[in-house]
């Protein structure tokens, strides 16, 4: 049994004449958090929004769980276990925590239109499933303080842990986090290890990301991929990729930088 979990192979996507992915091939195992660095525009979130479905690869081959994902349509995606997170918050901000997450819950509800307007024994299991389910995310994220309130309300750091719940309310096998980091203080920041590393370890999800943050990304990451100009750099470990001297020059700066960065670790 494989334990290969998505695979991208030689996947490229072109806008008019601009190559935006070129050739770029990885593999993401059962249980681990898999990261994706590169300067602004090398290709990191475009590389996402093709698992998503949102693009379409010009060339190449994404296969999930063994199947390919290049035929399936954006909408199918989050009820095949992919889930997914974005740079820019996208929440219902005039909604409830509590709503919020039990719309994400709703990919899994299998109740026809009757059922719903006649509130059937089927639909009220599924409601109480429901809540259930989104309670254990709200007690695994400590989010029981804001569960009744609006998000439009809520600071900015806590929204972002509420889109991470919202994501997880989807029982995914596979959480795309897009820059989790994005915004948020140095406490913050580390409180985001916390739950990726708890995602992954207690929840059994696997974590692949898209992350600026070299701190975050050596913390939590078990193997990193480097992109530049849409193409693949290094893979290897955050250390092997750090210490890479194509990836220095592309992206982390210098020698002294990475030197820098080994002694906050």
């Amino acid at each position: 049994m494989t334990d290969i979990l998505l695979s991208a192979k030689d996947i490229s996507v072109r806008f008019g004449g601009v190559l935006a992915v070129n050739k770029v091939s990885f593999d993401v195992k059962k249980g681990e958090v898999f990261t994706l660095i590169g300067p602004n525009g090398a290709g990191k979130t475009t590389v996402f929004n093709l698992i998503s479905r949102i693009y379409q690869p010009t060339e190449g081959e994404i296969t999930y769980l063994g199947q390919s994902l290049t035929s399936q349509p954006a909408h199918k995606i989050a009820a095949l276990g992919i889930a997914r997170t974005f740079q820019n918050i996208e929440l219902f901000e005039h909604a409830s925590v509590l709503h919020n997450l039990l719309i994400g819950h709703h990919t899994h509800r299998q109740t026809g239109f009757w059922s719903e307007v006649f509130f059937t024994q089927k639909t009220r299991q599924a409601e109480i499933k429901a809540r259930e389910k989104v309670e254990e995310i709200i007690e695994f994220l400590d989010l029981q303080h804001h569960r009744d309130s609006l998000v439009a309300g809520l600071p900015y750091g806590v929204r972002k842990v509420v889109e991470l719940a919202r994501a997880l309310c989807t029982e995914p096998q596979l959480l795309l986090l897009d820059e989790p980091s994005s915004g948020l203080n140095v406490e913050e920041t580390d409180d985001m290890a916390f739950w990726i590393q708890d995602i992954k370890n207690e929840l059994g999800i696997t974590v692949l990301m898209v992350e600026h943050d070299m701190g975050l990304v050596s913390k939590v990451s078990d193997r990193v991929v480097a992109m530049n100009q849409g193409a693949v750099l290094a893979t290897g470990t955050p250390r092997e990729v750090q210490t890479n001297a194509a990836v220095v020059e592309a992206y982390l700066g210098s020698i002294d930088d990475v030197s820098s960065l080994r002694r906050t670790k």
